[in-house]
């Protein structure tokens, strides 16, 4: 069982992913002011203390916590880290991302030094951001000077000014006016703030007052992990995002995700190149490096060395991934160039090669998508070096042979891909996304029509069909046949085809765009009013399964039948081809097509 400490924005994002995984486990927060939904996790409202922790953690077998408490939670952070050390218990912490620290601001160690600062710089007249539990502590300022200070607008926080005696008419409110609003119309010499992060609105604050021309101090995040003797031997894994949660929670309690994440092609080639270049530049040969990935967290990939590269094991984890253990790996060199930001990105061997257009890059680029090259640049410009970073694949030309590349014009190797950085187990977004791209390439190949179909099968059978259309013309929609329509709507393709087999086009005339087992099973009563309207019906008492039907309805019915089940099927789905035109071929058995496509029209039931 899972312990998490929340309350905070970060709290959330840790609900989201725990969510993910279908499993028990328990989130405590101080006050039940953060209205959280939870279906797997029980909300435990109202403080502890360490003795109360150490209760708890037994009574209910906690194995593993997470402190996802806001940054200045100093007392919390000390617990925690004391109730890990005492129970043996590995611990996460869930911190925000951080922008760098400037100097254009001027930086204080803690509320005495801040105070310190402020009246030597001869700051009379303060906005202070810093939240209602730094009222005590600023006393000494808020005494002698003018000084406004932004809180909730809620009893508790209210009760709490009041308590330490702060005049109710400086107070200002999160509700009322934003940051920018606020020095307008109190005109303050200086705003004193927390560095508390992207979560915490920090840039946006700083970003406010550089704009009236005001002086920012801030007040420096607390040192994590807290300095406690003894506490050394905690496990200790820090994260700052959600996909480094779930590696992490992955690693230190396998059994809690029924399925496991891994890394895309994209990452692996850039924790490759980050590696080749502390390398290459630091002499340094790190068993693990830091990768950001697109959304601006930072997670650890295991790296190795070859003699004049650095690589990383592509690990898919649960996801079906013929990619999964191949070896990515990455040469960098220096340019002579004077372009100090500038990051050449080549592909080497068992890297595809675009041949066609519809991609990030034109015909005779590498394989690496837009995302990768972001991320590799991104993590290698404040190497401050101009390089050229080479991304090979051994074995790639073989593996790809196996992928959807022929098809896309993708020739020679693999692509380097990958949007998040993380492949999730049997991912939804993963399969749209090839959807996406299948259908990007088919609009670029000039065909007049797309044929979209259920998988190989089927695609053999409407081929037949449109033997003049080329290979990329041709998309797998999988089960995904309504978000494969929307996405042709999006695209601007205009004549698609729809190739169905029974199975599948009895859901989607029941209007289950999503005809996965997950999503829906056959629903007999529909079948049978079908076949009423269709003039033939049947007992199907014994159905199993929807293919059975073409035995028993009477070969005479089978083109009635056809009709109606391609007309409730159009009456679904033309609409999300917005003003594009739909063909719809039901596929029997052994690949005869009923191409009967009447025009849309409701459903009759």
């Amino acid at each position: 069982m899972i312990l998490v400490f929340g309350g905070t924005t970060e709290g959330r994002k840790v609900v989201e992913e725990l969510e993910d995984a279908g499993s028990p486990y328990f989130y405590s927060t101080r006050t039940d002011g953060q209205q959280i939904d939870l279906v797997h996790g029980i909300h435990l409202t109202g403080g502890m203390d360490l003795d109360k922790m150490t209760v708890f953690c037994y009574a209910h077998g906690i194995r593993l916590i997470i402190d996802a408490a806001h940054p200045f939670a100093e007392d919390l952070h000390q617990n925690v880290l004391l109730l890990a050390h005492q129970r043996h218990l590995p611990l996460i912490r869930f911190d925000r991302i951080y922008p760098p620290r400037t100097d254009d601001v001027m930086w204080c160690k803690d509320y005495q030094d801040a105070i310190r600062q402020l009246e030597s710089h001869g700051i009379g007249k303060l906005l202070v951001l810093t939240g209602v539990n730094t009222i005590g502590k600023l006393r000494d300022y808020w005494s002698r000077h003018e000084c406004r200070v932004r809180i909730l607008h809620r009893q508790a926080s209210l009760a709490m000014a009041r308590k330490a005696c702060f005049p109710e008419d400086h107070l200002v409110y999160y509700e009322d006016d934003d940051t920018p609003s606020l020095i307008a119309r109190y005109h303050p010499q200086a705003i004193l703030t927390k560095e508390s992060g992207e979560s915490g609105g920090y840039e946006e604050k700083v970003r406010a007052a550089h704009e009236a021309g005001i002086q920012v101090f801030v007040v420096e995040r607390p040192e994590y992990p807290p300095s406690i003797a003894g506490a050394e031997d905690v496990v200790l894994h820090r994260v700052n995002g959600p996909h480094g949660l779930r590696r992490a929670v992955e690693h230190l309690l396998p059994e809690f995700y029924p399925l496991h994440s891994g890394l895309t092609t994209g990452t692996c080639a850039t924790a490759a190149a980050i590696a080749a270049t502390r390398r290459l530049l630091l002499g340094e040969k790190p068993l693990t490096v830091p990768v950001v990935l697109p959304n601006g967290e930072t997670i650890s990939v295991d790296v190795e060395y070859g003699e004049d590269y650095a690589s990383v094991m592509k690990e898919s984890g649960d996801d079906p991934d013929v990619t999964n253990g191949l070896e990515i790996r990455a040469e960098v060199s220096q340019l002579d160039e004077g372009e100090t930001t500038k990051i050449e990105i080549v592909g080497g061997e068992g890297v595809g090669i675009f041949t066609l257009p519809g991609f990030d890059y034109p015909p005779g680029e590498p394989a690496i998508n837009k995302a990768p090259r972001e991320m590799i640049r991104r993590n290698l410009q404040p190497f401050g070096t101009p390089l050229r970073v080479i991304i090979s694949v051994p074995r790639g030309a073989e593996i790809a042979r196996r992928t959807f590349n022929p098809r896309l014009g993708i020739e020679g190797g693999i692509s380097i891909i990958g949007v998040s950085g993380i492949v999730k187990p049997f991912s939804e977004e993963a399969f749209l996304e090839s959807i996406h791209k299948c259908l990007e390439v088919a609009r670029a190949s000039g065909a007049d029509r797309v044929v979209i179909n259920s998988g190989a099968k089927s695609e053999r059978f409407v081929k037949a069909v449109y033997p003049d259309l080329p290979q990329q013309a041709f998309v797998e929609y999988g089960n995904y046949i309504g978000e494969t329509l929307k996405m042709a709507s999006e695209l601007g393709i205009k004549k698609v085809t729809l190739g169905v087999m029974l199975g599948k086009a009895v859901k989607l005339a029941a209007g289950q765009l999503d005809t996965h087992s997950k999503r829906g099973t056959m629903d007999k009563e529909f079948i049978s009013r079908m076949l009423d309207e269709a003039g033939c019906p049947l007992d199907l008492s014994t159905l199993t399964l929807a293919r059975d039907l073409w035995k028993m309805i009477p070969p005479a019915k089978t083109e009635a039948f056809c009709h109606v089940v391609i007309g409730h099927c159009m009456a679904h789905c033309a609409p999300l081809l917005g003003d594009g035109q739909l063909n719809i071929l039901l596929i029997g058995e052994d690949g005869e097509i009923h191409p009967v496509t009447p025009q849309p029209r409701p459903s009759s039931f």
